[in-house]
């Protein structure tokens, strides 16, 4: 909603000074155009005309207020998550410390009791338990196959009952012995023996109590730092298990592999971007491609081709990218599924900056662009200064794009719809359907989102006629979206407001990005007090910035000792400290997929008892 209200006020902003302004003013352009984007936009300005202070004005008054609702609203969103968090003190990863790099215990040669021993020694009063983590790929190949069977196995009963024919019967015999041998195999394998051959250095330690539990997540516990390293564990439905079987060593090497994977695609994705503005340039599309000098002879054609289609285009192709970046980021080793959508969040939107924004922005030859940046790095401002003014029209177009097509998709679902019937007619024909929920894609809509915040922070000063539909885009979005996350997807977990740091950057961002273009305008605009006036301005801003780093961000970041104390005082005068902490002590074995049990009652009636039990476990 802070978002709305904002662009609402830049647009009555705007409305009220910057379009008279910018539309009653001789321009020195050679020839004015009456009806175009440029006769309200800063470009109709005259060169050293005093109305320029009326834009730097708005500047500094647009970039206080957005300063106020950001630091408004991270306040806000941090007393609802510390209220989310005491809301849901439950939940076991509020008890338990993920701890990596575990020794082997010099005794008995097991990382497991390494653990125990430590933790009884040095948290004496506060320590519970342990769950270790198993290398359980092999179980989880035979669990994976056991369900198959079982699944084919109910098909055959079916077809055995409506044929009674002897073939069938021995079909199930098979299978039946082909399930009792597997289930032997992953009792045994689940057996306490076996799994302490299976340890990796990595365990799931449970407190008595949050603030024990909290305190040893944020302090060292090892003397050498690069062992027994803590930190909050997530919630048992949010871990992702592959990547915490990573050994530690490797996990640099991996987020360097992620870095230089997503330069590169951010790189080589140039040439399609290229080629779509080579298409809004009407000019470049006929030396390029003469046949498309044809469309002039079709009335209303060449308008579509030039302004909507390369938008539609550009949101084809970005519409994969972030499931590209969410591969990439769960190659990264994150120990979560939230961090990974995170990290996707952070490259995806990196991504839109360099590719969608600037490379839009860019003219002429990218090559001889980027030259010309690298040989006058002080001419950057002003050249994206001219790059943003001339390009108002494309991103216009590309805000009633994304507004228009992207949330008719987003209500539609057509990317499920198009699955389910491929899924229907190729490997699932025949088979009963199933219900599957999806959670809310964070990694592809806050990064687009905060992209058109971007555009809209930027032409804000520049060309406040965009602002009307940047209100109309975000009232539409957040119907949208406040629709699906309570009617569509599934919460499959909560982090409790943790994606807000990052959005509150990516805003900062786009501040910074406003004023250093607005400092380029007034150079342009031979208005060098104006531009020198405009710098105290970003430094402001970037010291604003560190303030809420300071402030708020490590209330993100950790569990804060005074709440963790608050939940359990709560919880004794509620007599539910026990309950908490004895339930958290096995939440992480029953998600472990490697540990799913196999009961007798889940096997077929005729299957004899299975070799070992799972009490020892």
């Amino acid at each position: 909603m802070c978002r709305i209200r904002f662009f609402l006020m830049c647009s009555l902003l705007g409305a009220s000074l910057l379009l008279p302004v910018d539309y009653y003013n001789e321009s020195d352009l050679p020839t004015r155009r009456e009806y175009s984007m440029d006769a309200f936009t800063i470009s109709n300005i005259t060169r050293g005309s005093n109305k320029l202070w009326v834009h730097f004005s708005c500047l500094w008054c647009i970039s206080f207020y957005a300063l106020f609702l950001l630091h408004k609203e991270y306040k806000e969103i941090l007393v609802i998550r510390l209220q989310q968090m005491k809301e849901l003190r439950h939940r076991a990863d509020q008890f338990t410390v993920l701890v990596r790099q575990v020794p082997l215990c010099p005794e008995h040669n097991t990382r497991g009791c390494a653990v125990d021993h430590f933790f009884s020694k040095h948290h004496r009063f506060s320590y519970h338990s342990h769950q270790m983590l198993y290398d359980g790929r092999d179980l989880e190949y035979l669990l994976g196959k056991q369900k198959k069977l079982k699944k084919e196995l109910e098909d055959k009963r079916h077809t055995e009952i409506l044929s009674n024919g002897s073939q069938e019967h021995k079909q199930i015999s098979t299978s039946e012995e082909k399930l009792r041998e597997i289930t032997h195999m992953i009792y045994h394998l689940q057996s306490e023996t076996m799994l302490r051959e299976k340890e990796l250095p990595v365990a799931f330690v449970t407190f008595k109590s949050r603030r024990n539990a909290a305190l040893a997540a944020q302090t060292q516990q090892h003397s050498n730092p690069l062992e027994l390293i803590t930190e909050m564990a997530p919630e048992p439905r949010d871990v992702s298990w592959r990547n915490l079987a990573i050994p530690q060593k490797i996990l640099p090497l991996n987020k360097i592999g992620v870095i230089l994977a997503a330069a590169l695609l951010t790189i080589f994705f140039a040439i399609p971007v290229t080629a779509v503005q080579g298409i809004a340039k009407y000019e470049k599309l006929k030396k390029w491609f003469p046949p498309a000098m044809a469309i002039e002879f079709i009335p209303g054609l060449s308008s579509v081709v030039t302004g909507y289609l390369p938008s539609a285009i550009l949101k084809g192709f970005m519409y994969i990218i972030p499931f590209a970046m969410l591969g990439l980021a769960y190659l990264g080793g994150s120990i979560s599924n939230s961090k990974e959508e995170i990290k996707a969040c952070n490259m995806v939107f990196y991504f839109l900056m360099g590719n969608v924004f600037f490379l839009s922005l860019i003219s002429g030859s990218l090559l001889d662009e980027i030259g010309e940046y690298l040989t006058h790095p002080r001419d950057i401002p002003s050249h994206l200064a001219a790059a943003v003014s001339a390009q108002a029209e494309f991103f216009m177009t590309y805000i009633l794009t994304d507004g228009l097509s992207g949330f008719s998709l987003e209500i539609l679902q057509l990317g499920l719809i198009l699955f389910d019937i491929i899924r229907s007619y190729t490997y699932g024909r025949g088979k009963e359907r199933t219900p599957y929920l999806f959670s809310f894609p964070y990694f592809r809509v806050i990064p687009t989102v905060s992209l058109s915040i971007m555009i809209g922070m930027i032409y804000a000063v520049v060309a406040p006629l965009m602002l009307p539909f940047l209100v109309g885009y975000f009232c539409l979005g957040y119907i949208v979206y406040f629709n699906q996350m309570e009617d569509v997807y599934e919460t499959t977990y909560d982090t409790c407001g943790r994606f807000w740091p990052f959005i509150h950057h990516y805003i900062f961002v786009s501040i910074i990005l406003m004023q250093i273009t607005m400092v380029g305008l007034f150079g342009l605009k031979s208005k060098p007090s104006a531009a020198i006036a405009t710098v105290p301005l970003i430094l402001i801003t970037i010291a604003y910035n560190e303030y809420c780093k300071i402030r708020f961000l490590p209330s993100f970041k950790h569990f804060p000792i005074q709440t963790a104390v608050e939940i359990d005082e709560e919880d004794e005068k509620n007599g539910e400290m026990e309950t908490h902490y004895v339930d958290a002590a096995t939440a992480y074995n029953r998600h472990q997929p490697c540990l799913e049990r196999v009961s007798s009652a889940e096997s077929p009636t005729n299957l004899s008892q299975p070799l070992l039990g799972t009490d020892s476990i």
